[in-house]
């Protein structure tokens, strides 16, 4: 396994839809290349934290100038 074959893997290792066999590849590469690890780990982490904390709404005021902000943005940027 290389890192470019276990980025492309990278979703299914996280939502845990892979073979045993693959799996075991990648463990075992994981266990190899400590750059893998690292983003396997960081990558679980965030999506944890991320599904971990409640939607937060925005007062209407700061949404609409929020919304404002980025359609400007958006229209200088293809200007």
């Amino acid at each position: 396994m290389t890192c470019r074959e276990f980025l492309a893997l990278l979703d299914d290792l996280i939502d845990e839809n892979l073979t045993a066999e693959t799996r075991a590849e990648i463990e075992q590469h994981l266990h190899k290349c400590g750059h893998c690890e690292v983003i396997f780990n960081t990558t679980r982490k965030t999506i944890e934290i991320y599904r971990s904390h409640e939607l937060y709404e925005l007062p209407p005021a700061v949404n609409e100038r929020l919304h404002a902000a980025i359609m400007a943005r958006c229209k200088a940027k293809h200007s």
